[in-house]
């Protein structure tokens, strides 16, 4: 890792998203999205038993999220997010980790996501996360019709947090 990136990582903080942070979820949502959610479908998602609910922060500034919830033997990762500015300084992965780390424990999960098949950056960050890829969702996303790659993380993929 480049000194400057580490740098970068040491001031980004994660902490389990509040009902007052999703007024900034929702516009850093509708400005990375094609298929933004609404704030209504953000605010179910919080608190839910069955969630992770996740943001980073950037000093004082929220850089980005993170939403999964847990389905039977698995966490699927809804949606991570980093706003246009905050973006190569390490927050996906800081979200990641933090959501390993809160996902750990008795009965341990595997993890699973989609990507835009064209989406080469998160593609490789999930990779280098331990995720692998178990096939296609064809003509996933409904703004464009773009295939989606379905990727899989088991709970021990080597990648320590």
């Amino acid at each position: 890792m480049s000194r400057a990136r580490a740098a970068a990582e040491s001031t980004v903080s994660v902490r389990d998203m509040r009902e007052r942070d999703v007024r900034h979820v929702e516009r850093i949502e509708n400005q990375v999205s094609a298929i933004p959610w609404p704030r209504h479908m953000l605010m179910a998602e919080l608190g839910s038993a069955k969630t992770i609910d996740l943001v980073a922060l950037d000093g004082a500034s929220l850089a980005g999220y993170l939403l999964a919830s847990r389905y039977a033997d698995v966490w699927h990762i809804l949606n991570v997010a980093v706003d246009v500015p905050f973006r190569r300084r390490g927050i996906g992965r800081a979200l990641m980790h933090a959501l390993f780390l809160r996902a750990a424990g008795p009965g341990l999960l595997g993890f699973t996501l989609e990507v835009r098949v064209s989406n080469a950056g998160a593609i490789s960050l999930y990779e280098g996360l331990g995720f692998v890829s178990r096939g296609v969702r064809p003509g996933y996303y409904s703004d464009n019709r773009e295939d989606a790659l379905i990727m899989w993380r088991e709970p021990f993929a080597g990648v320590v947090p």
